[in-house]
């Protein structure tokens, strides 16, 4: 029988870097105090998921004592079919940010560096940091991904370059020729990461999610999500197009369900809702522009964006700046995005949302700068 030792030990500690991650805040969606809230904070769908992917949901609950299938084979059929791509070259996870961690996992490591933009998004250097390796940041331009800065911080450590684009938080995107730039200008043995989430959105002529620069080479990975214009953020549902060689290394570290039963039947059945799908792509065409315009003729500063978010700046002027103008907002049931932790504290970011959500949203802040002007008097 073995007995306690009486010496004195140190608890478990964590892997060096771990305690320095900042954790992830996701955007509010209850206020203290309000009963309904219109929620603008976490870019998710205005007009939420298909009926026919809440149906399909539906029709799980009857089998949730089964396992999901662990290659999500009908999903991925769905995605290939959906987007003309090979099926066994993708990849499902929960959420993209489970994809994010998991390349970086299989990628990097202690003494590594994960280089990434200024304002990209804090998955990035959360995972680099939780993998052992060092994140590395690369000042942007005008709040917009500067290659150049990029290509200048790479080093022999670099083994991963997450590029978001379109970028969250700020709105900005680079072109298609941009970024095929930047992939023939990285060493090969960097692995590029395109994180597409808000491809969707996108009517840029100019604008590619990166399918052909995965085609191209063996170091390109394409991320997108079910996230955001699929209405299917409560589910985690992300996927991946990757090279064979790529495929086959995450494939070797996925968790064997890593996707449940319910994500997959709705994911399938939000990719058959082509009407769904393409009425939050005009919805958000129609109201950008006009949250944009509204918020201007409020003289606020407004970041051109093509997702379903406005990067919008405030004063500095205490009582007027963007903290302020978050908790007038929250007091009344209006829950936006502060941008301190990407360190951008000037600025609110705020989702396309509902018509009506985005007429409380102008009245408010007519309200708050009303009130900020007799403060000045």
């Amino acid at each position: 029988m073995t007995t306690p030792s009486t010496k004195t030990h140190r608890a478990p500690s964590p892997r060096s870097g771990v305690m320095e991650i900042a954790a992830y805040v996701p955007g509010a969606h209850k206020a203290a105090g309000q009963g309904k809230v219109h929620v603008l904070s976490a870019n998710e769908s205005a007009l939420g998921p298909s009926p026919k992917a809440i149906e399909a949901f539906r029709h799980v609950g009857s089998q949730l004592h089964r396992y999901p299938d662990g290659g999500a084979t009908e999903l991925r059929a769905a995605l290939g079919k959906r987007w003309g791509l090979d099926p066994a070259r993708l990849i499902c996870g929960a959420g993209s940010d489970e994809l994010i961690s998991m390349i970086t996992h299989t990628y990097a490591g202690p003494g590594d560096e994960v280089l990434y933009s200024q304002y990209g998004f804090l998955m990035y250097p959360i995972a680099a940091r939780a993998s052992g390796a060092v994140p590395v940041a690369a000042l942007e331009k005008n709040l917009t991904t500067d290659v150049t800065a990029l290509l200048a911080h790479v080093t022999d450590r670099t083994r991963i370059l997450f590029l978001a684009n379109p970028n969250n938080p700020t709105g900005s995107y680079l072109s298609a020729e941009v970024v095929r730039d930047l992939r023939q200008r990285l060493r090969s043995d960097i692995l590029l990461v395109i994180d597409a989430a808000y491809a969707e959105y996108v009517g840029a002529n100019d604008y590619t999610a990166g399918v052909e620069l995965v085609d191209a080479g063996e170091n390109v990975v394409m991320l997108r999500t079910f996230s955001k214009i699929f209405g299917l953020a409560a589910l985690r549902l992300g996927w991946a197009y990757c090279p064979p060689r790529i495929i086959d290394a995450l494939q070797r570290v996925r968790g064997p369900f890593n996707v449940s039963a319910a994500a997959q039947a709705a994911g399938v059945a939000a990719l058959a809702d082509v009407a769904h799908i393409d009425a939050a792509k005009a919805h958000n065409d129609r109201w950008r522009p006009w949250l944009e315009q509204k918020l201007q003729g409020l003289g606020l500063d407004v970041k051109p964006s093509v997702g379903n978010f406005l990067l919008v700046g405030f004063p500095p002027e205490a009582g007027r700046n963007a903290v302020a103008a978050g908790k007038f907002l929250t007091d009344r049931g209006i829950l936006v995005r502060p941008m301190s932790a990407y360190g951008l504290g000037g600025y609110l970011r705020i989702t396309v949302g509902e018509a009506s959500a985005l007429e409380a949203l102008i009245d408010g802040l007519a309200a708050f700068r009303q009130e900020g002007s007799h403060d000045k008097t």
